[in-house]
């Protein structure tokens, strides 16, 4: 498989969001699930059924950006590449009638 790339800010938002899901979203629903588990019948239980499809979303949200921050390569930005394009450049295009867009 090939190497993915990605920015700096890119990555810092993914580890974010996988942190935020580890350590927060995912306690706060498996609480949930063990709470609606408790009220008994599991198969009429939409708290539970709900909860136990979230925690499951969750679950493979957190395999796919573990997975997905192990394969990938952070660019940086160097200043000897001003004026040059490259992979997480911005970059401002004029058209004729001198409108610039980024």
């Amino acid at each position: 498989m090939s190497t993915k790339l990605i920015t700096k800010e890119g990555h810092e938002a993914l580890k974010k969001e996988l942190d935020y899901l580890w350590r927060e979203k995912r306690p706060d629903t498996t609480r949930k699930v063990t709470w609606a588990a408790s009220l008994g019948d599991r198969s009429e239980n939409a708290d539970y059924q709900y909860n136990k499809k979230l925690l499951r979303e969750i679950d493979r949200r957190v395999r796919y950006l573990r997975k997905s921050l192990e394969d990938m390569r952070v660019v940086e930005y160097m200043p000897e590449q001003e004026g040059k394009v490259f992979f997480g450049a911005w970059v401002d295009i004029e058209n004729e009638q001198g409108e610039t867009k980024r």
